[in-house]
């Protein structure tokens, strides 16, 4: 199965030129999520309405105009009146805007989105295409919040740490036998991941020292033998067969055609019976209600990650309410959260100094860093999105 080629992700920074010249004075609209009282609390929260990810003032003061709203989800929303005469779209993959063919026919003058973080699925690439629309990301920002929570969330499930934290604070009980029925080590477990980009790598790298019994990849771009030597990983043909070896397997692939509804009821039907899946990809990657119906028969044991789809998620999605066979009142085989892993105020900053790159590279007439440019001049650049 031919899903993507991470190759770019790995590649050496180079450029392209955008080929589109700046107006005198650009709109810049940024669709943002509310942050309340904590992005007053703190304000290392860029990526809030409050915050405006830290840009009004510099790019006011190179002569341009900045509207931020989080009134995003409908066609009479302040984002598509806005967008009617905007220029640059910014956005982020955990509050996404989602940039339609429809919403791009209403916007004659927009000519670039840009993605503060990693990952521009929201945005239709093939109108964008169509436009000759920039679309750009800042590539490498947080791959290792992501990482980091990857790595983690594979231990809140195999350790089955959401039951006993829920039985010790929340219900004021102490019962080991309940707990430690569905707790195991991820010593001497195989791990596999789909996609061996940037993230698949770092975290494959932080599951070493745990003395896994063997670790797998599959990703259509197979590395050199001297990388996977260093690494200890081991290359699988088929997505088909990684998961069937698997006890844990983390998804580190982006959201297109190909990888769509990839994680079925027959992909998981492959699994072994009680594997755990981590997701910090995106949503869609995988079917929402196979998934729960998987955790429910008992062929998952959990599942866990940051994304869902759409984003944010509806109150009666799946995953919030999906446990699994073992401790079922305690949120057993549930480590969902919402989509933070890649938004941790380390992670803010780098993304915030690469959108501000992008824009000023947009300004001057410098071209972009090729590692950050998804679509442009009508082309797709980036083979990470399929072969096009």
């Amino acid at each position: 199965m031919l899903l993507f080629n991470s190759s770019v992700a790995m590649r050496a920074l180079q450029t392209r030129t955008f080929s589109v010249s700046a107006r005198r004075s650009d709109k810049v609209l940024a669709a943002l999520y509310r942050g309340g009282e904590a992005s007053k609390r703190q304000p290392k929260l860029l990526a809030t309405v409050e915050n405006e990810l830290g840009l009004r003032k510099w790019i006011e003061s190179k002569g341009h105009s900045l509207v931020v709203t989080d009134d995003k989800d409908d066609s009479s929303s302040k984002f598509d009146t806005e967008l009617k005469d905007s220029d640059i779209v910014i956005t982020t993959p955990f509050h996404p805007a989602y940039v339609t063919a429809e919403r791009i026919d209403k916007a004659p003058k927009l000519k670039a989105c840009i993605t503060a973080g990693v990952g521009s699925d929201h945005v239709d690439l093939d109108k964008a295409n169509e436009r000759k629309i920039g679309v750009y990301e800042v590539t490498g920002s947080n791959v290792t919040s992501v990482a980091e929570h990857a790595v983690m969330t594979i231990l809140v499930l195999v350790r089955n740490f959401v039951p006993a934290h829920t039985q010790y604070a929340e219900k004021n009980d102490w019962n080991v036998a309940e707990i430690a029925q569905n707790s195991y080590d991820i010593e001497g477990k195989v791990v596999g991941t789909v996609g061996f980009g940037r993230i698949g790598r770092l975290i494959m790298e932080r599951l070493k020292p745990f003395n896994m019994k063997e670790m797998l990849y599959y990703d259509y771009n197979r590395a050199d033998s001297e990388t996977e030597k260093a690494m200890g990983v081991r290359h699988v043909p088929s997505v088909e067969e990684l998961v069937s070896q698997c006890d844990i397997v983390t998804i580190n692939a982006p959201l297109h055609a190909g990888t769509k509804g990839l994680f079925n009821k027959e992909l998981i039907s492959k699994m072994k019976k009680g594997a755990w899946i981590v997701n910090t990809a995106r949503g869609a990657i995988c079917v929402k209600e196979d998934i729960a119906d998987a955790l429910k028969s008992g062929q998952l044991n959990g599942y866990g990650g940051d994304v869902s789809f759409p984003q944010p998620a509806e109150k009666d999605h799946p995953w919030r309410g999906m446990r699994n066979i073992w401790n079922p009142t305690l949120g057993g085989g549930n480590a969902m959260t919402s989509h933070i892993s890649g938004t941790s105020l380390d992670a803010q900053a780098r993304y915030l100094a690469g959108t501000k790159e992008i824009l000023e590279n947009l300004w001057s007439g410098k071209p972009q860093k090729q590692v950050n440019v998804i679509v442009e001049n009508g082309k797709y650049v980036s083979p990470a999105y399929g072969q096009h």
